[in-house]
């Protein structure tokens, strides 16, 4: 069985789906590994070191997706590419099947089984696999670092012959994977850091962290089944923004991460809130590839209202692209090792396993995902 890596399209992105540690161990299951030329350039891996590990480096693109049994990219395909593909074949990325109607609708069409990285369940078995985490908690590290970058105040404390230096006031919204991993990292930086969450089953996990937790009453709140985040209703958000508005206006730096799979991100940050942050605060949106968590944030760009940055960079694991890779394939590599069948050699794709039940999206010609087959 092939398996098939191109380099990514996405403006922007500068991790690959596969490092050459991975090639070794899936070469070592029986699948033969291409890779496109150049594919881990942006993350410190040379082509000499695909073939090192057993890839053979393929400098055709488009024959390369043509005849692969199993396609792996971070980033969903183009329309285009879709319709390249062999009939039958396996594709794996996030495809961002709740937000990509049409693509999912073309996968199906084509008669490609896709798997969505995003859909794998928050299950103990399926830890290993759990892109979404291992992607947030680079998030979150990422988020604070940037946000040291554009702050003109250091972290922490610092008493000097000149005077008193106080630490820097910190605030994560959403504790999370990403918010716990910004708590974490903030206060190694030596910042004074609050947290809030709607979950108040996290308030115990902030704190172990070192962070204060911030309360703030809405109303009955909970999670998902997979861990996440329930949305908030229209009062409640309103509650929460009020509640808000006095911890971002004395803070140095605020870092939002709220997301609701599936849906737009709720804007948490409105315009007056912005306005009574003081001049030279910065705000971090990990929230902005889907719609964004602060009223007026712009993807990919650092704008100043009113003296505050409001920071839009997408794909913040991109920002450490050698670890973000290594992760990104650890979990693809743990997913095709499952589902690997020994004795013919092959993925086999059995939608009966509560994992694959979850993540895959399309396969034999048709959308297998109830909720994405209303959705689409």
């Amino acid at each position: 069985m092939t398996v098939a890596v191109p380099k990514e399209t996405h403006v922007g992105e500068t991790r690959t789906a596969l490092v050459p540690e991975h090639v070794a161990k899936l070469v070592a299951l029986g699948a033969k590994i291409e890779v496109e030329s150049g594919l881990g350039l942006s993350c410190g891996h040379s082509d000499i070191d695909y073939t090192r590990a057993g890839a053979a480096v393929r400098a055709d693109r488009a024959a390369m997706l043509a005849a692969a049994d199993v396609i792996l990219q971070v980033r969903k395909p183009t329309l285009d590419e879709v319709s390249a593909l062999r009939e039958g074949a396996v594709f794996i990325a996030l495809l961002d099947p709740f937000q990509s109607p049409e693509l999912i609708r073309a996968l199906a069409a084509r008669n490609v089984s896709a798997i969505s990285m995003e859909m794998v369940p928050r299950s103990t078995r399926a830890q290993k696999m759990d892109v979404l985490s291992s992607q947030a908690s680079l998030a979150g590290y990422a988020a604070v670092i940037v946000a040291a970058g554009q702050s003109g105040k250091i972290f922490p404390m610092m008493m000097t012959p000149a005077g008193t230096i106080k630490p820097v006031k910190v605030f994560i919204i959403g504790a999370g994977v990403a918010g716990l991993q910004a708590i974490a990292t903030a206060k190694r930086l030596g910042a004074k850091v609050e947290a809030f969450d709607t979950r108040p089953v996290v308030e115990e996990q902030v704190k172990s962290l070192g962070a204060k937790f911030v309360k703030i009453d809405v109303g009955e709140t909970g999670q998902t089944e997979g861990g996440y985040a329930k949305a908030l209703t229209d009062d409640q958000l309103k509650l929460q923004r009020e509640g808000m508005a006095r911890v971002c206006a004395e803070s140095d730096i605020v870092i939002t991460t709220a997301q609701v799979f599936g849906r737009r991100a709720p804007v948490l940050l409105t315009s007056e809130m912005l306005d009574a942050m003081k001049p030279g605060s910065v705000v971090v949106d990990l929230a902005v590839e889907s719609g964004g968590n602060v009223e007026g944030v712009v993807a990919d760009q650092i704008i100043e209202r009113k003296g505050v940055k409001i920071v839009g960079i997408a794909s913040l694991p991109g920002r450490v692209p050698v670890h973000a890779s290594q992760m990104y394939s650890s979990n693809v590599t743990a997913l095709l090792t499952e589902f690997w069948d020994k004795e013919t050699q092959a993925l086999k794709l059995n939608l009966d396993d509560d994992i694959l039940k979850s993540c895959v999206v399309t396969h034999g010609g048709r959308i297998v995902n109830d909720k994405l087959a209303t959705a689409t």
